[in-house]
Formats: structure tokens, sequence, C-alpha cells
């Protein structure tokens, strides 16, 4: 879990934290350690005047993605339906956009996003079929999707019609809306285990 929480760039201690709210404060510690102490996670000081410190996957660590993306896709087959308060971290409803990511129905299409969830700014691109993401504003987007994590992951995953939400005032997309509409069909959720 806190190699997924990390997938997205470095942390605060607080902000892991907060991502994981069924960790104790002592447990999270004793595994910063020892992930550290193996060289999957590293910490830093950002520079002056932020001069937090930071965890950060390491080499090693970023070559875990396709482990945590595997274990996602058989999670999403696998796992029982959530319970009323079993949430998901902010970050896992990014990196479960990796997790389903379906090449097959990016055949042909290529396309750059920005993903406006609050406060909270990613870069997103569908290429060769690849999708990408990461933290940070794109650069001449084809389509900006302002709405929140939630209503996201519910368009993407198919619980919800973009046409509803558009009308419920719950997203906002700017720029080139077809283009939009076809990025948020391609995150099919997983059959169900048999």
């Amino acid at each position: 879990m806190v190699v997924r929480e990390l997938l997205l760039g470095p942390k605060r201690f607080t902000d892991i934290r907060a991502s994981l709210p069924s960790l104790s404060p002592d447990v999270l510690a004793q595994r910063l350690r020892e992930l550290e102490r193996t060289g999957v996670i590293q910490r830093r000081t950002l520079p002056p005047p932020a001069g937090s410190q930071v965890y950060e996957l390491t080499d090693a660590g970023l070559a875990l993605e396709p482990v945590v993306i595997a274990l996602g896709r058989w999670g999403g087959a696998n796992a029982p339906p959530p319970r009323d308060g079993d949430g998901m971290s902010f970050d896992s409803h990014i990196v479960s956009l990796r997790t389903l990511f379906d090449p097959a129905l990016a055949d042909g299409f290529d396309v750059r996003l920005e993903l406006r969830l609050g406060e909270h700014r990613f870069r997103a691109e569908v290429a060769d079929g690849r999708f990408e993401v990461e933290r940070g504003e794109a650069r001449a987007p084809d389509a900006i999707i302002d709405t929140d994590a939630g209503t996201l992951i519910a368009l993407a995953h198919g619980r919800r019609e973009l046409a509803d939400a558009v009308r419920a005032g719950d997203i906002d997309i700017e720029g080139d809306e077809q283009a939009a509409a076809r990025f948020l069909g391609l995150f099919p959720l997983p059959e169900p285990a048999a």
C-alpha cells in the first residue's frame, strides 16, 4: 500500500498517513523504515522554503509498479464488492486508471488531457496504446476534465453516464469533448471471477 501511495510522486509522512488511515502512525513508521532499509524508498528534504521531509520511490521501488498494477487487476476481478466505509485513497483512484487501462480500446487514439480534481492537477496522455498519468498541469491539452475523483472513477468504470454527469454539473469538459468521452471509456472494470 505504501508503494502504491508513492507511485505518483513523493509524499510527506502526514500525507501517506492520511491516505492509509487504517495504519497506526507507529506501524506506518515501521513500514517506512523497512522499505527504506531494503532500498525501495528513500527520504529527502525539499529545498527551502518548504524544507519538508518526503518519502519517494527509488528506481527499485518504481520497478514494483507492474506488480502493483497486476495485483490491482487481480483484486478488481476477485475482491468482494466494497462495503460502506471502505474507501480508496485519492492516489488509489488515480492508480486504478493505470491498472484498468485497456490498450485495445485505445487503438489508434492519441490524446493529451489535464485532469482537474479539486486542487489536484494531473497530466494524462494516451499514445501508441500506452497510458501515462502524473501530477502537474498539461501543456496544450486536447481537453481539460474538471470533476472530482469519485465522479471520474464512476465514469471511467462505466457506473455513470457522461451525459448524466454533465447535466448534474458534476463534470466540466473544456476542449475536445469527443476525445474526453473516448478517454473515459478506456478503463473498464474486469469481469468478476467465477
